[in-house]
C-alpha cells in the first residue's frame, strides 16, 4: 500500500532511542524526510548515521528541551530551514515513569511537575511552534505518544500525564481539523526497546529465573501473548501520520496488545 508519505517532513521528538527512533526508522524507510530531536547529541548522531544508512533518507539530528520554549521554537525553526517543511509531528519526549508514590510520598516538585512540564507541557510547545508551518501548508499531522497508564491506577503521576495527554489531543484536533491537521494519540503498553533485554536479564537475576521466562510472564499480561515491539507501535504511526488517515482524529487508540480487560467504547 502506497501511503502517500514520500517527500513530506516530519520530527520526532524523543527520537534517539526507543519508540521514537523506531519511529523515525519507519518514517524515513517510507521516503520522509525526518528530524529526530533529543537531548543527547552521541545518541542523536549515532541514530542518524544508523536511519541514514538504513534507509536513505535525509535524515538530521537536533539538540531541544522540550521544557525550554525558546529551545522548541528554534528546534521548529531548524526543521524548516534544513527539510524545506513540517509536515508531521510526533510527540514522544518524556521523562520516565519513575517511582509510583503514594499521597503521603508524593513531591509535587520532585514527581509530578518535571512530568507534567516534559510530556504535557512539551507536547503543547511542540504543537505551538509546528503548528503555523502545517497551516501555511494546509496539511498535517500530530501524533502524541502517551501510555496506558492512563487507563488503570497504581500510578498518579503516569495516569495524571497520560489523561492530560488524550485530553489535548481532542481539543488540538477540534481547533485545527479545519486547517487539514488530524491530532491522534496512541497508548502504548509495555514495549521492548533497546533496554529491555537488560531488564529481563536483571529480573531474571532477581527472581532466580531465566530471561525466556520473565518475557513469557510479560507476553502472557496482553491478548495477543506477545512482548509488543518499538516496531509495532511504529507501523501504526504510519498511518496515522499518513494522508490516508483522513478519517481519524482526536482519538485516543491503544496499542498495547490488548492489554487491561476494561471496555471502551
Amino acid at each position: 500500500m502506497d501511503l502517500k508519505l514520500a517527500g513530506k517532513c516530519a520530527v520526532v521528538t524523543g527520537g534517539s532511542r526507543g519508540i521514537g527512533k523506531a519511529i523515525a526508522l519507519n518514517l524515513a524507510s517510507e521516503g520522509v524526510n525526518v528530524a529526530i530531536a533529543a537531548r543527547n547529541q552521541k545518541r542523536l548522531d549515532d541514530s542518524v548515521t544508523e536511519i541514514s544508512k538504513a534507509t536513505g533518507s535525509k535524515v538530521i539530528g537536533i539538540q531541544c528541551e522540550t521544557t525550554n520554549e525558546a529551545s522548541v521554537s528554534s528546534l521548529m525553526e531548524k526543521v524548516v530551514l534544513e527539510l524545506g517543511g513540517l509536515d508531521i509531528l510526533v510527540n514522544n519526549a518524556a521523562q520516565p515513569g519513575g517511582p509510583r508514590p503514594k499521597l503521603h510520598e508524593l513531591s509535587f516538585e520532585e514527581h509530578l511537575l518535571p512530568q507534567i512540564d516534559t510530556k504535557v507541557m512539551g507536547y503543547l510547545r511542540c504543537a505551538n511552534y509546528a503548528v503555523p508551518h502545517m497551516r501555511q501548508a494546509g496539511w498535517g499531522r500530530i501524533i502524541n505518544i502517551s501510555g496506558l497508564q492512563a487507563r488503570r491506577s497504581g500510578s498518579i503521576v503516569g495516569s495524571v500525564r497520560n489523561v492530560a495527554v488524550s485530553a489535548i489531543t481532542k481539543n488540538l484536533a477540534d481547533e485545527l481539523g479545519s486547517d487539514g491537521i488530524n491530532v491522534n494519540c496512541i497508548h502504548p503498553g509495555f514495549t521492548r526497546t533497546e533496554a529491555t533485554k537488560e531488564m529481563f536479564e536483571q529480573q531474571a537475576n532477581l527472581d532466580g529465573s531465566s530471561v525466556e521466562k520473565v518475557e513469557e510472564s510479560y507476553a502472557l499480561q496482553n491478548s495477543v501473548h506477545k512482548v509488543i515491539d518499538a516496531a509495532d507501535i511504529a507501523a501504526f504511526v504510519l498511518f496515522l501520520a499518513s494522508p490516508l488517515s483522513i478519517a481519524i482524529t482526536g482519538e485516543t487508540i491503544a496499542a498495547g496488545g490488548g492489554a487491561g480487560n476494561g471496555i471502551f467504547y
